[in-house]
């Protein structure tokens, strides 16, 4: 029986195989990658590689085995990914896999913004599919905010078209060490789990940190879900990428991503990550 990773070479990924490399021995562990070479670093500690793509549903027939436990980390290709999971989700059931944790987004069936449409699809195909299921509903990433800190500082505000909506992110690392716990642990089947942070923050507040922390005049400037796209357009986006990514702003304004039932803490067994800590690591990055 293995553990498999799918997407094992992308942001959430990579900690997820660090994290499991720290509680099970690593040819117990199969990263699922588009590209062996990229994912070499991994072989060479003793991880099993598998090449597949899920857009090429004849790759994925050799990526699982019967009793795996999979992690089916969603695709990056908005658009794609409703046949892309579906197609892991067969693979895995013709397979016999134990176990399949899927990570979708916070509030299930209740978030009601475009980004979640796709979500809301591949969970209704996971749990029809009759495999012993994880929905790990995963709210914002701190990093979401805290790898774009340029354009704030440049410009002095944080741009948002959230009103004064609130958004209980937590750290990748936090998120990974959920998925980790689930693929080590027991007694996780047929549950979806809420995750987020301890704690919901304004963008105001996100502003007013950003300052303390550099010294520097940092506001927040609330804006329409026009000029958000008009500026996420600007900066190279395509239209329709820019008006999801407008339309989470929104949802947030309506408290879609605030939520904090304290599943995400449970799950790692330790507080989550607070923004101001991940701001501090991306300002000395």
């Amino acid at each position: 029986m293995s553990i498999v990773v799918t997407g094992a070479t992308g942001q959430l990924g990579r900690l997820v195989i660090e994290g499991l490399l720290e509680k099970v021995p690593a040819d117990r562990i199969t990263a699922v990658v588009r590209d062996a070479d990229k994912a070499a670093p991994l072989a060479a500690r003793g991880v099993t590689l598998k090449v597949a793509d899920y857009s090429r549903p004849e790759t994925l027939r050799g990526a699982f085995a019967a009793g795996d436990k999979v992690l089916l980390i969603s695709g990056s290709e908005v658009g794609q990914r409703v046949p892309q999971h579906q197609a892991v989700i067969a693979a895995a059931k013709e397979a016999g896999v134990a176990l399949l944790a899927y990570t979708s987004v916070l509030g299930g069936p209740a978030a009601d913004f475009t980004l979640a449409d796709e979500h809301h699809a591949t969970e209704r195909a996971l749990t029809e599919s009759g495999l012993p299921y994880v929905l790990l509903r995963n709210g914002w990433y701190n990093e979401n905010y805290t790898e774009r800190l340029a354009p704030v500082l440049e410009h002095g505000a944080v741009v948002a078209a959230a009103g004064e909506g609130r958004v209980a992110s937590a750290a990748r690392a936090d998120y990974a060490a959920a998925a980790v716990a689930v693929l080590t642990g027991e007694g996780h089947e047929n549950t979806a789990y809420e995750l987020s942070g301890d704690t919901a923050w304004s963008f105001a507040e996100y502003a007013a940190e950003i300052a303390r922390q550099t010294g520097k005049e940092i506001v927040y400037r609330a804006v329409s879900e026009e000029e958000v796209r008009g500026i996420l357009t600007g900066a190279g986006l395509p239209e329709p990428l820019a008006a999801i990514l407008a339309d989470v702003d929104t949802a947030i304004g309506r408290g879609r991503l605030a939520a904090t039932p304290g599943d995400l803490s449970r799950l790692i067994g330790r507080p989550t990550t607070p923004i101001a800590d991940s701001v501090a690591v991306a300002l000395k990055g």
